[in-house]
């Protein structure tokens, strides 16, 4: 399983719509591995949470996976559509 198949199994685990989330990840600038995440407009409460603690979470989770499979630096971008 690689970076975006966990991110992408994270979040529609937790969304209402699963069929909604799209997650792509490409490479930045210094070895950076960006990750976008868009989910639909009304699951956006449930993944950003009560002030942030739900997108802190998620993205706690993925730099842990990042760390144990060696990749360097992790962004994750959350957005609607």
């Amino acid at each position: 399983m690689n970076i975006t198949d966990y991110t992408t199994y994270l979040i529609k685990n937790i969304v209402k719509e699963p069929d909604m989330v799209k997650v792509s990840s490409f490479e930045g600038d210094e070895d950076t591995t960006i990750i976008e995440v868009l989910v639909a407009e009304k699951d956006m409460p449930v993944v950003i949470g009560k002030s942030g603690k739900n997108a802190k979470a998620i993205r706690t989770l993925v730099n842990a996976y990042a760390y144990v499979n060696n990749i360097k630096r992790i962004k994750l971008n959350i957005d609607s559509f």
